[in-house]
């Protein structure tokens, strides 16, 4: 097995963003992000996803696996994602890699330079990314 670091190509992947296009910051949050950008990463062509599981009062992490599995994506990269977003992707056999920040577009390129390795479970717990109780 080799170590050398060997560039992405081709197929789509999720980032998880604040905004509606690449030049808008990655949200920190996967199942309550703001926006799912789907993008393929060869051509740089991008659909913005508004998440509709924002402002769920449960299971937004799982409702927001199934939403982004069924886009066919490869890989999403998010600065979190919880145990139950990550059991739902690891099942669709989507990768994930946290720890993600900068604007969308950079996230992109770094994966494509194959900067990033998949993450080994979830890195948050369940309820991260809830809002306040009023």
């Amino acid at each position: 097995m080799s170590s050398e670091i060997k560039p992405a190509s081709g197929g789509k992947i999720c980032v998880t963003s604040e905004g509606n296009n690449l030049d808008a910051k990655v949200d920190p949050r996967f199942g309550r992000c703001q926006y799912f950008i789907i993008v393929d990463i060869d051509t740089l062509k991008f659909e913005a996803v508004t998440n509709p599981n924002i402002d769920s009062m449960g299971g937004a992490g799982i409702q927001s696996g199934q939403l982004i599995a069924e886009k066919k994506v490869k890989a999403v990269l998010t600065g979190n994602v919880g145990p139950n977003a990550f059991q739902t992707l690891q099942a669709a056999g989507v990768d994930v890699i946290t720890g993600i920040s900068g604007t969308v577009k950079e996230a992109v390129g770094k994966y494509k330079t194959g900067e990033f390795k998949p993450t080994g479970g979830p890195s948050v717990g369940s309820k991260f990314g809830m809002p306040p109780r009023k």
